[in-house]
């Protein structure tokens, strides 16, 4: 019996000390973004929404914004018809170096992003599309893919064969069985997916610190920038709303396919 308690003190004491040692982070975060003081400090010098105010006020904080959402939007919608009919094609049917390509698509994993970031430059630059938005957002695309391909590959693991099969013999084409049965089916793990390349891209910085120019700068970016030179609290406001949009693609997982669904996935 005290076996079983200590067991119990022990794993509670270490589930503990995991959830405060990931929240402790975003807590001194949130409350460094309403100091009324100069500087960032925690505990915060009094209390005050004066940075977020300041924060919308930038010239150059809502166009970095929304360069970053539309760099997110052009990778996700990218990604959603390549990585669904990739993990279909890959774990559904069997083809000659069928394990040869799902490493190939694996190579994302295995490349560097600063050497991923570089040679999407030269070959950007060398294809005269370089200072444009939209070549981010498939950059972002290609080195996060394979988070989508192992999202939709859960899905389609989950299928039971038999479905499609019955949609053949009820006379159904192969695109209407794709698009009536397949598809919904694997629909959780398309959500799943999109939402993680979403977040993926919103958050990367070091890919697009290669690719942007001060005409197409994103907003991890100009972070990078504005802590160049001095750290202010409305860094800390910026920071906070990077953890609502979390926050928010955690509420519309839960809403559409259920967080249990998205914890199988992974």
């Amino acid at each position: 019996m005290r076996g079983a308690r200590s067991k119990k003190i022990v794993l509670w004491s270490i589930i503990w000390f995991n959830i405060i040692t990931l929240s402790l982070p975003t807590v001194i975060v949130i409350g460094a973004s309403f100091t009324a003081g100069e500087i960032i400090q925690f505990p915060p010098e009094g209390f005050s929404l004066r940075w977020y105010q300041k924060l919308w006020q930038l010239d150059d904080f809502q166009p970095a914004l929304m360069r970053t959402f539309y760099v997110s939007i052009i990778c996700t919608l990218i990604s959603i018809p390549v990585g669904t009919l990739a993990a279909i094609a890959t774990v559904r049917y069997r083809f000659r170096f069928r394990k040869s390509i799902q490493v190939y698509l694996l190579l994302p994993f295995t490349i560097p992003l600063v050497v991923s970031g570089i040679s999407m430059m030269i070959f950007f630059g060398e294809i005269r599309i370089l200072g444009s938005l939209w070549p981010v957002g498939m950059a972002l695309c290609i080195i996060n893919l394979p988070f989508m391909i192992w999202s939709v590959s859960a899905s389609v693991n989950a299928l039971d064969p038999e479905l499609e099969n019955a949609a053949y013999n009820c006379g159904a084409p192969p695109v209407q069985a794709f698009l009536t049965v397949t598809l919904p089916a694997v629909m959780p793990g398309v959500i799943t997916g999109s939402m993680l390349m979403f977040i993926l891209a919103f958050n990367e910085f070091l890919v697009s610190l290669f690719l942007t120019d001060s005409r197409t700068v994103t907003l991890p970016v100009q972070i990078y920038n504005s802590i160049r030179s001095i750290i202010t609290p409305d860094l800390a406001a910026v920071s906070v709303i990077y953890i609502v949009i979390a926050l928010i693609a955690v509420w519309l997982l839960d809403r559409l396919v259920g967080l249990e669904i998205f914890l199988r996935s992974k």
